[in-house]
Protein backbone atom coordinates (compact mmCIF):
# COMPACT_ATOMS: atom_id res chain seq x y z
CA UNK A 1 0.00 0.00 0.00
CA UNK A 2 1.23 3.43 -1.06
CA UNK A 3 0.90 6.74 0.98
CA UNK A 4 0.97 10.34 0.12
CA UNK A 5 4.59 11.67 0.76
CA UNK A 6 4.71 15.09 2.80
CA UNK A 7 4.68 18.31 1.27
CA UNK A 8 7.66 19.95 0.69
CA UNK A 9 8.34 22.81 2.73
CA UNK A 10 8.37 25.10 -0.26
CA UNK A 11 5.10 24.13 -0.81
CA UNK A 12 3.61 24.35 2.45
CA UNK A 13 5.02 28.02 2.79
CA UNK A 14 3.12 28.72 -0.92
CA UNK A 15 0.00 27.24 0.64
CA UNK A 16 0.19 29.30 3.98
CA UNK A 17 0.91 32.54 1.37
CA UNK A 18 -2.90 31.66 0.19
CA UNK A 19 -4.52 31.28 3.05
CA UNK A 20 -3.15 34.89 4.33
CA UNK A 21 -3.95 36.28 1.20
CA UNK A 22 -7.55 34.89 0.59
CA UNK A 23 -7.90 35.94 4.94
CA UNK A 24 -7.11 39.35 3.50
CA UNK A 25 -9.68 39.53 0.72
CA UNK A 26 -12.01 38.82 2.64
CA UNK A 27 -11.38 41.32 5.26
CA UNK A 28 -11.10 43.85 2.54
CA UNK A 29 -14.46 42.57 0.68
CA UNK A 30 -16.16 43.27 4.48
CA UNK A 31 -14.61 46.70 4.55
CA UNK A 32 -16.11 47.73 1.19
CA UNK A 33 -19.41 46.09 1.86
CA UNK A 34 -19.62 48.17 5.19
CA UNK A 35 -18.54 51.82 4.08
CA UNK A 36 -21.63 51.23 0.76
CA UNK A 37 -23.86 50.49 3.41
CA UNK A 38 -23.21 54.36 5.17
CA UNK A 39 -24.48 55.60 1.63
CA UNK A 40 -22.06 56.20 -0.47
CA UNK A 41 -18.36 54.71 -0.91
CA UNK A 42 -15.87 57.34 -1.58
CA UNK A 43 -12.43 57.02 -3.06
CA UNK A 44 -9.40 58.76 -2.64
CA UNK A 45 -9.30 62.43 -4.39
CA UNK A 46 -10.00 62.39 -8.22
CA UNK A 47 -6.06 64.33 -8.75
CA UNK A 48 -4.27 61.87 -6.06
CA UNK A 49 -1.44 59.49 -7.97
CA UNK A 50 -2.70 55.90 -8.59
CA UNK A 51 -2.18 53.12 -7.19
CA UNK A 52 0.38 50.82 -8.26
CA UNK A 53 -1.68 47.80 -9.61
CA UNK A 54 -0.18 44.16 -10.45
CA UNK A 55 -0.81 42.60 -13.98
CA UNK A 56 -3.40 40.44 -12.34
CA UNK A 57 -5.36 43.32 -10.54
CA UNK A 58 -5.07 45.08 -14.19
CA UNK A 59 -6.22 41.73 -15.87
CA UNK A 60 -9.58 41.70 -14.50
CA UNK A 61 -10.33 45.38 -14.38
CA UNK A 62 -13.66 46.43 -15.32
CA UNK A 63 -14.66 47.20 -18.73
CA UNK A 64 -16.08 50.88 -19.41
CA UNK A 65 -19.89 51.41 -20.42
CA UNK A 66 -19.85 55.28 -19.91
CA UNK A 67 -22.99 56.97 -20.34
CA UNK A 68 -23.14 60.63 -19.22
CA UNK A 69 -25.42 63.37 -19.34
CA UNK A 70 -25.52 67.05 -19.12
CA UNK A 71 -28.46 69.66 -18.38
CA UNK A 72 -27.22 73.75 -18.50
CA UNK A 73 -29.27 76.94 -18.03
CA UNK A 74 -27.94 80.22 -18.75
CA UNK A 75 -29.46 82.30 -15.89
CA UNK A 76 -29.50 85.50 -17.82
CA UNK A 77 -31.11 84.03 -20.62
CA UNK A 78 -34.82 84.07 -21.83
CA UNK A 79 -35.55 80.73 -21.09
CA UNK A 80 -35.90 79.10 -17.99
CA UNK A 81 -35.65 75.60 -19.25
CA UNK A 82 -32.46 73.81 -19.55
CA UNK A 83 -30.58 72.80 -22.70
CA UNK A 84 -30.37 69.27 -22.76
CA UNK A 85 -26.91 67.42 -23.35
CA UNK A 86 -26.99 63.21 -24.06
CA UNK A 87 -30.33 61.25 -22.53
CA UNK A 88 -32.17 62.37 -19.35
CA UNK A 89 -32.45 59.43 -17.97
CA UNK A 90 -32.30 58.63 -13.98
CA UNK A 91 -28.53 58.28 -12.50
CA UNK A 92 -27.66 57.73 -8.85
CA UNK A 93 -26.70 60.79 -6.95
CA UNK A 94 -23.97 59.81 -5.03
CA UNK A 95 -23.10 62.59 -2.78
CA UNK A 96 -24.54 65.58 -5.03
CA UNK A 97 -27.35 64.60 -2.83
CA UNK A 98 -25.58 66.51 0.01
CA UNK A 99 -27.01 69.59 -1.53
CA UNK A 100 -30.96 68.50 -1.23
CA UNK A 101 -30.39 67.02 2.00
CA UNK A 102 -29.29 70.53 3.29
CA UNK A 103 -31.70 72.42 1.03
CA UNK A 104 -34.67 70.19 2.74
CA UNK A 105 -33.07 70.71 6.61
CA UNK A 106 -33.20 74.92 5.99
CA UNK A 107 -37.33 74.07 4.58
CA UNK A 108 -37.76 72.54 7.79
CA UNK A 109 -36.22 74.86 10.13
CA UNK A 110 -37.70 77.71 8.07
CA UNK A 111 -41.57 76.16 8.91
CA UNK A 112 -40.19 75.64 12.00
CA UNK A 113 -39.14 79.92 11.91
CA UNK A 114 -36.04 78.95 13.45
CA UNK A 115 -31.92 78.96 12.16
CA UNK A 116 -30.20 76.08 12.16
CA UNK A 117 -28.71 75.18 15.54
CA UNK A 118 -25.14 74.98 16.09
CA UNK A 119 -25.14 71.38 15.48
CA UNK A 120 -26.89 71.51 12.80
CA UNK A 121 -24.44 73.69 11.51
CA UNK A 122 -21.25 72.00 12.39
CA UNK A 123 -22.72 69.26 10.26
CA UNK A 124 -23.79 70.88 7.16
CA UNK A 125 -20.69 72.42 6.85
CA UNK A 126 -18.21 69.04 6.24
CA UNK A 127 -21.12 67.61 4.53
CA UNK A 128 -20.92 70.06 1.53
CA UNK A 129 -16.96 71.05 2.03
CA UNK A 130 -15.90 68.02 2.74
CA UNK A 131 -18.37 65.46 1.75
CA UNK A 132 -18.24 64.12 5.09
CA UNK A 133 -20.35 60.64 4.97
CA UNK A 134 -21.13 60.14 8.66
CA UNK A 135 -22.48 64.08 9.40
CA UNK A 136 -24.44 62.86 5.89
CA UNK A 137 -25.90 60.08 7.94
CA UNK A 138 -27.45 62.05 10.86
CA UNK A 139 -28.70 65.01 8.85
CA UNK A 140 -30.53 62.27 6.14
CA UNK A 141 -32.31 60.98 9.56
CA UNK A 142 -32.94 64.66 10.65
CA UNK A 143 -34.72 65.58 7.52
CA UNK A 144 -36.68 61.97 7.95
CA UNK A 145 -34.73 60.09 4.73
CA UNK A 146 -36.07 59.48 1.38
CA UNK A 147 -39.70 60.46 2.62
CA UNK A 148 -38.45 63.73 4.09
CA UNK A 149 -36.68 64.66 1.01
CA UNK A 150 -39.17 64.15 -1.57
CA UNK A 151 -41.89 66.03 0.60
CA UNK A 152 -38.82 69.04 0.16
CA UNK A 153 -38.41 68.61 -3.13
CA UNK A 154 -41.95 68.90 -4.26
CA UNK A 155 -41.84 72.30 -2.90
CA UNK A 156 -38.58 73.10 -4.87
CA UNK A 157 -39.54 71.77 -8.36
CA UNK A 158 -38.26 68.61 -8.70
CA UNK A 159 -40.08 65.86 -10.28
CA UNK A 160 -37.53 63.15 -10.99
CA UNK A 161 -35.45 62.53 -8.00
CA UNK A 162 -36.39 59.37 -5.81
CA UNK A 163 -34.90 59.04 -2.28
CA UNK A 164 -33.06 55.80 -1.44
CA UNK A 165 -33.92 53.23 0.34
CA UNK A 166 -33.14 53.31 4.07
CA UNK A 167 -30.07 55.04 4.97
CA UNK A 168 -28.67 54.50 1.64
CA UNK A 169 -28.80 58.13 0.28
CA UNK A 170 -26.00 58.25 -2.36
CA UNK A 171 -28.65 55.54 -4.02
CA UNK A 172 -31.52 58.42 -4.47
CA UNK A 173 -32.10 58.27 -8.51
CA UNK A 174 -32.22 62.01 -10.22
CA UNK A 175 -31.81 63.45 -13.46
CA UNK A 176 -29.67 66.33 -14.91
CA UNK A 177 -32.72 68.07 -15.60
CA UNK A 178 -33.91 67.91 -11.90
CA UNK A 179 -30.74 68.65 -10.49
CA UNK A 180 -30.84 71.88 -12.73
CA UNK A 181 -34.02 72.55 -10.68
CA UNK A 182 -32.56 72.27 -7.19
CA UNK A 183 -29.93 74.34 -8.26
CA UNK A 184 -32.37 76.77 -9.32
CA UNK A 185 -33.91 77.27 -6.03
CA UNK A 186 -30.67 78.04 -4.45
CA UNK A 187 -29.02 80.22 -7.23
CA UNK A 188 -31.44 81.76 -9.48
CA UNK A 189 -32.88 85.24 -7.15
CA UNK A 190 -34.76 85.88 -10.20
CA UNK A 191 -37.72 83.04 -9.74
CA UNK A 192 -41.01 83.44 -8.88
CA UNK A 193 -43.34 81.67 -6.82
CA UNK A 194 -44.63 79.39 -9.71
CA UNK A 195 -41.17 78.26 -10.43
CA UNK A 196 -40.25 77.61 -6.87
CA UNK A 197 -37.60 79.57 -6.59
CA UNK A 198 -38.95 81.26 -3.44
CA UNK A 199 -39.02 78.35 -1.47
CA UNK A 200 -35.93 78.48 -0.19
CA UNK A 201 -35.83 82.38 1.69
CA UNK A 202 -32.64 84.07 0.65
CA UNK A 203 -30.57 83.32 3.91
CA UNK A 204 -30.93 79.64 3.13
CA UNK A 205 -29.56 80.07 -0.60
CA UNK A 206 -26.96 82.70 0.81
CA UNK A 207 -25.89 79.85 3.23
CA UNK A 208 -25.26 77.00 0.69
CA UNK A 209 -24.35 79.09 -1.97
CA UNK A 210 -21.32 80.25 0.62
CA UNK A 211 -20.53 76.49 1.16
CA UNK A 212 -20.35 75.22 -2.30
CA UNK A 213 -18.02 78.04 -3.09
CA UNK A 214 -15.60 76.87 -0.53
CA UNK A 215 -15.72 72.98 -0.94
CA UNK A 216 -12.33 71.28 0.30
CA UNK A 217 -8.96 71.49 -2.23
CA UNK A 218 -9.52 68.09 -2.70
CA UNK A 219 -13.14 68.21 -3.84
CA UNK A 220 -12.62 71.42 -6.29
CA UNK A 221 -13.18 69.62 -9.54
CA UNK A 222 -15.51 68.21 -12.03
CA UNK A 223 -18.48 71.66 -13.40
CA UNK A 224 -15.56 74.18 -12.36
CA UNK A 225 -13.32 72.58 -15.78
CA UNK A 226 -15.73 75.15 -17.57
CA UNK A 227 -15.45 78.09 -15.53
CA UNK A 228 -12.65 80.13 -14.91
CA UNK A 229 -11.69 81.53 -11.02
CA UNK A 230 -15.76 81.91 -10.26
CA UNK A 231 -17.94 78.84 -9.17
CA UNK A 232 -19.76 77.08 -6.70
CA UNK A 233 -19.96 73.11 -7.02
CA UNK A 234 -20.64 69.40 -5.15
CA UNK A 235 -19.70 66.37 -6.28
CA UNK A 236 -20.28 62.61 -5.92
CA UNK A 237 -18.30 59.64 -6.95
CA UNK A 238 -19.52 55.85 -6.07
CA UNK A 239 -18.08 52.59 -7.02
CA UNK A 240 -20.49 50.02 -7.72
CA UNK A 241 -19.89 46.87 -5.49
CA UNK A 242 -21.58 44.34 -8.25
CA UNK A 243 -19.74 46.00 -11.17
CA UNK A 244 -16.35 47.40 -10.41
CA UNK A 245 -17.68 50.30 -12.20
CA UNK A 246 -17.46 54.09 -11.33
CA UNK A 247 -20.91 56.71 -11.00
CA UNK A 248 -19.26 60.52 -11.02
CA UNK A 249 -21.50 63.73 -10.90
CA UNK A 250 -20.61 66.78 -10.48
CA UNK A 251 -23.42 69.91 -10.17
CA UNK A 252 -23.24 73.66 -9.22
CA UNK A 253 -22.68 77.36 -11.06
CA UNK A 254 -20.04 78.25 -12.92
CA UNK A 255 -19.09 81.72 -14.49
CA UNK A 256 -17.98 82.57 -18.19
CA UNK A 257 -17.31 85.95 -19.67
CA UNK A 258 -19.75 86.95 -16.93
CA UNK A 259 -22.63 84.81 -17.39
CA UNK A 260 -23.82 82.41 -14.74
CA UNK A 261 -24.61 78.96 -15.86
CA UNK A 262 -26.02 76.32 -14.14
CA UNK A 263 -24.87 72.99 -15.00
CA UNK A 264 -25.30 69.62 -13.54
CA UNK A 265 -23.21 66.64 -15.25
CA UNK A 266 -24.11 62.68 -14.37
CA UNK A 267 -22.33 59.54 -15.16
CA UNK A 268 -22.03 56.21 -14.83
CA UNK A 269 -20.34 53.25 -16.13
CA UNK A 270 -16.32 54.44 -15.78
CA UNK A 271 -13.93 51.80 -15.93
CA UNK A 272 -12.04 54.18 -12.28
CA UNK A 273 -12.46 57.79 -10.84
CA UNK A 274 -9.92 59.24 -13.06
CA UNK A 275 -11.94 58.35 -16.29
CA UNK A 276 -15.49 59.28 -14.90
CA UNK A 277 -13.90 62.97 -13.46
CA UNK A 278 -12.29 62.99 -16.93
CA UNK A 279 -15.47 62.68 -18.49
CA UNK A 280 -17.74 64.85 -16.21
CA UNK A 281 -15.24 67.55 -16.98
CA UNK A 282 -14.67 67.10 -20.55
CA UNK A 283 -18.28 67.40 -21.00
CA UNK A 284 -19.21 70.18 -19.03
CA UNK A 285 -16.78 72.21 -20.79
CA UNK A 286 -18.37 71.13 -24.55
CA UNK A 287 -22.04 71.81 -22.76
CA UNK A 288 -21.58 74.92 -21.57
CA UNK A 289 -19.40 76.25 -24.46
CA UNK A 290 -22.80 75.01 -26.34
CA UNK A 291 -24.79 76.71 -24.28
CA UNK A 292 -22.85 80.07 -24.57
CA UNK A 293 -22.95 79.77 -28.35
CA UNK A 294 -27.21 79.92 -28.08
Amino acid sequence: MSYPSSPSPSKTASRSRVRRAGACAGVLLASVTALFSAGALHAAPALAAPTEQSSATAAVQPRSKERVTAAVLRLDGASREPVLYGRDAPYDTASIIKVDILAALLLQAQDAGRQLTDQERALAGPMIRNSDNAATNVLWRKIGQAPGLEAANKRLGLTSTKGGPGGKWGLTQTTASDQVRLLRAVFDTAGTPETHSSALNAQSRAYITSLMSRVAKDQAWGVSAASGTEWALKNGWLQRTTSGLWDVNSVGRVTVDGHHYLVAVLSDGSASMSDGVSLVERTARQAVAAAARR
